[in-house]
């Protein structure tokens, strides 16, 4: 049976999360007089993110909700003891420099314009509704999607086969009438194909080569190639033509 749906991530696979991230810290890190205590913006993302996936990894087991484990990026990120009202505004304030670099990746509305006929589109996130559709909203794409399905609101998160279960049954669909893209290898890649679906990485900062297992996910470098791909269908075995 042939695909008729996409599914989408949204972080570093349409939205080019990394580099607004960026600029985003630097710029609120400047105003803010903090820069010099971590040295480089490179040293400040690297403490940002690892603190942001081990609060990630208390919300996804249950630890700590959606609100709490933010809070918690934010005073650990800066050592010090906040109160909610702290750590939101620090939060805002951090924002506001982070959304002034949002920007979708120069490949996805052609990507989008190619498919829109052809294909039904919806997305899964590990994040939160409120998040991702104002993002998409922002970024003027929120009305290509069908349905905007997150982790926070589902109480399942990628890579479990439920999440991705879960947004084929929003589209009602099969889980093998529907592809999935996304950037993680791991939680995007090995978690769509092992839940059913037709796996598609965008590898986009071209990662060591590794070969294509049958079943696994297919790995294209831009967004141009996925036509290509979702015609091919090869997750039953056949060769891969897709580096």
């Amino acid at each position: 049976m042939s695909i008729s749906a996409v599914v989408w991530d949204v972080d570093d696979t349409l939205f080019d999360y990394t580099a607004a991230d960026r600029a985003g810290m630097r710029r609120h890190l400047v105003v803010e007089g903090r820069l010099d205590r971590y040295g480089s913006v490179e040293r400040a993302l690297a403490l940002w993110r690892e603190i942001t996936e081990q609060q990630w990894a208390r919300f996804a087991a249950g630890e700590a909700d959606f609100e709490t484990q933010r809070r918690d990026r934010v005073r650990v990120f800066l050592g010090e003891e906040l109160t909610d009202t702290g750590a939101d505004d620090w939060y805002q304030r951090y924002m506001a420099h982070y959304e002034a670099a949002w920007a979708l990746f120069p490949d996805v509305l052609p990507a989008l314009d190619t498919l829109a006929a052809s294909h039904r589109h919806a997305v899964l996130s590990n994040s939160s509704i409120h998040v991702q559709e104002y993002k998409l909203r922002t970024l003027g794409i929120l009305d290509r999607f069908e349905a905007v399905v997150c982790a926070a609101e589902l109480g399942v998160s990628k890579p479990e086969p439920q999440a991705f279960h879960a947004v084929c049954e929003a589209l009602e669909l099969a889980p093998h009438q529907v592809a999935y893209v996304g950037d993680h290898p791991e939680i995007d890649g090995r978690g769509a194909a092992e839940a059913g679906l037709l796996s598609v990485w965008i590898d986009r900062d071209g990662l060591p080569a590794r070969a294509d297992t049958p079943g696994g996910p297919r790995r294209i470098r831009s967004l141009a190639e996925l036509p290509a791909v979702l015609a091919a269908d090869t997750r039953f075995g056949a060769s891969s033509t897709i580096g």
